[in-house]
């Protein structure tokens, strides 16, 4: 079932009809407790399929919709940047604080935004700027595997995300 989904999410274009059934089955057959294993959070996550109708929450073949988390320095950036050779001109960034609040839930603060890159040798170039968070977020993580993870955020959006194992969490997000 895990495998079935993973394959819709890297089909050109998923359907929340083919999505929804499979992500809820998983959900409820195979919850995770993320305070067991922390660890399986970390790494580089790209954004796959979401319910969301907001355009930079919405799969687009023209660009990468990443998450890399860094569970153990309670840290995680979003980043959304043109794939393959553009990517080294940069992207947009929110970086945010983590906290595991429960087996499912992790409390998340955005502290900076703005730009990252382009990455030259031995500079990368960083426009961010602080963000005054004035209401609490958060993540339920759902379902969770080595290639899979699925989770419900705080304005009742579905996730589905795949690992992105090519990329190196540290390499992409800067120090806070």
């Amino acid at each position: 079932m895990d495998n079935s989904l993973v394959e819709i999410l890297l089909s050109k274009q998923p359907k929340s009809s083919d999505v929804i059934p499979l992500f809820e089955q998983l959900e409820q057959k195979y919850p995770c407790d993320i305070l067991a294993s922390p660890e399986k959070l970390y790494g580089v996550w790209e954004l796959r399929w979401s319910s969301s109708k907001l355009p930079y929450l919405q799969v687009k073949p023209w660009l990468e919709n990443l998450q890399i988390l860094l569970p153990a320095d309670n840290r995680a950036m979003n980043f959304i940047r043109f794939p393959q050779a553009f990517a080294k001109l940069g992207g947009i960034a929110v970086i945010a604080e983590l906290q595991l609040v429960s087996s499912s839930r992790v409390g998340v603060r955005f502290i900076k935004g703005g730009w990252i890159g382009p990455r030259l040798p031995g500079l990368t170039v960083n426009l961010l700027g602080g963000i005054n968070q004035s209401f609490p977020a958060w993540l339920d993580i759902t379902h969770l595997t080595d290639k899979l993870r699925l989770c419900r955020g705080s304005n009742g959006t579905l996730f589905a995300l795949v690992k992105r194992d090519e990329l190196i969490a540290n390499d992409l997000i800067p120090s806070i």
